[in-house]
């Protein structure tokens, strides 16, 4: 009981102070979060990724290990979150919602932020990679969850090849297996903006969630609530097994299976008429209880 209350005071009430930060001071001050989040997404993003991934001392057949698992995760996730809508008589858009929400975590604001406080610095290179490799996982996942709810999506896939944070990457790749250095002038403007990243993304999720006003509270928002919280880092447990990874990437990656839903998750369902009050519904529920999930998860880590 000791560490779980040191782990929440510690690690969680941290982060979670800052979105709340940003819930408070968002009304008042005015503030749009698609402002701080296309900023995130562009620049800071990128910024950050190629930092953690051109300075990683990640070995290569580690970094795929650590991919393949963490794919195989969230794609098995989306199979039994589906599964389960299909058993349960739910239409092709819960189906689909409840794709999406599984596929889907905050794993790069609420994710790194939490990871960092829990397993320090040297966790950051392999959540980095674990939240490159889930997003453009579960950005296909849920093109594909939409498409087939509504017949087709294609222009979203485009959206996945021209996602900043995957462009940031070849170059970052480049950089660690060559073993370049780039000039100092540049170096010290990522390094900036990559600092910059978790504070402002964290903001922005406060924000974000101020302005999801509409939120219900049903049986379906907790069993897709439960799906994201339990389920996915219950079967990251069981897929991890096999890879045998070090104990930070094991942490790192359950850790980030078991984050709650994204709020990008909220925003493709409301481009995709993929039942948006029910989705944004999950993706604040979720959040709020990963206050305790999260916590207990770490102390079991």
């Amino acid at each position: 009981m000791t560490e779980f209350f040191s782990v929440f005071f510690n690690v969680i009430l941290p982060v979670f102070g800052i979105v709340a930060l940003g819930a408070l001071l968002g009304g008042r001050l005015e503030l749009q979060a698609r402002t701080l989040t296309r900023a995130a997404y562009y620049v800071f993003v990128p910024a950050f990724i190629f930092q953690a991934i051109s300075s990683a001392t990640v070995p290569l057949g580690s970094a795929m290990k650590m991919i393949l698992f963490i794919v195989l995760t969230h794609v098995l996730a989306a199979l039994v979150a589906g599964g389960i809508g299909r058993v349960l008589g739910k239409s092709k858009e819960m189906i689909a919602a409840f794709v999406m929400i599984a596929a889907f975590g905050n794993v790069g604001n609420y994710g790194l932020a939490v990871i960092r406080f829990r397993l320090g610095d040297a966790a950051l290179a392999p959540a980095t990679i674990y939240f490159v490799a889930i997003s453009i996982t579960a950005f296909v996942i849920c093109v594909g969850a939409a498409g087939w709810a509504h017949g087709g999506s294609k222009g979203a896939i485009w959206g996945v090849v021209k996602t900043p944070a995957l462009w940031a990457t070849i170059p970052a790749l480049l950089v660690l297996s060559c073993g370049l250095t780039p000039p100092l002038v540049i170096s010290r403007m990522i390094g900036l903006l990559a600092d910059a990243m978790i504070p402002v993304m964290l903001f922005a999720l406060g924000l974000q969630l101020l302005e999801q006003r509409r939120v219900s509270l049903s049986r379906d928002v907790l069993l897709a609530t439960g799906m994201r919280l339990l389920l996915v880092p219950a079967l990251a447990f069981g897929v991890a097994i096999p890879f045998t990874l070090g104990p930070i990437e094991n942490a790192a990656g359950i850790l980030q299976a078991g984050m709650p839903a994204a709020i990008l998750v909220a925003i493709i369902s409301k481009e995709n008429n993929i039942v948006p009050n029910f989705v944004t519904s999950v993706v604040v529920v979720s959040t709020l209880a990963s206050l305790v999930t999260l916590t207990l998860l770490m102390v079991m880590l």
